[in-house]
């Protein structure tokens, strides 16, 4: 689509509805994007949010020690062992999720 013919962007009484219009709208209908350029955000950390998480002891105790060989925060450790469980079963379809 030109820019001669790109859509006017609709005033929005709110975030939620602007949000709501973006997720089903064509952004090609409302910008040229023949002449955008690649950006990177290289300051930018990905929003992370505290929860509590109740484990024994004696599972906190062997992530400590673990941790501790490899020179790591535990918690850095529970995060990537996390993070590992969380890709491998994205890669294959588990059966209770049919």
């Amino acid at each position: 689509m030109k820019k001669n013919n790109l859509k006017p962007i609709p005033k929005f009484k709110n975030e939620d509805q602007e949000r709501d219009f973006w997720a089903k709208a064509d952004t090609s209908q409302y910008f040229d994007f023949s002449k955008s350029k690649k950006v990177a955000f290289p300051n930018l950390k990905p929003t992370r949010k505290p929860i509590s998480l109740r484990l024994p002891n004696s599972l906190i105790n062997q992530i400590k020690i673990i941790a501790n060989k490899k020179d790591m925060p535990y918690q850095s450790l529970i995060k990537y062992y996390l993070s590992q469980a969380v890709n491998k079963d994205q890669s294959f379809s588990h059966p209770l999720a049919r």
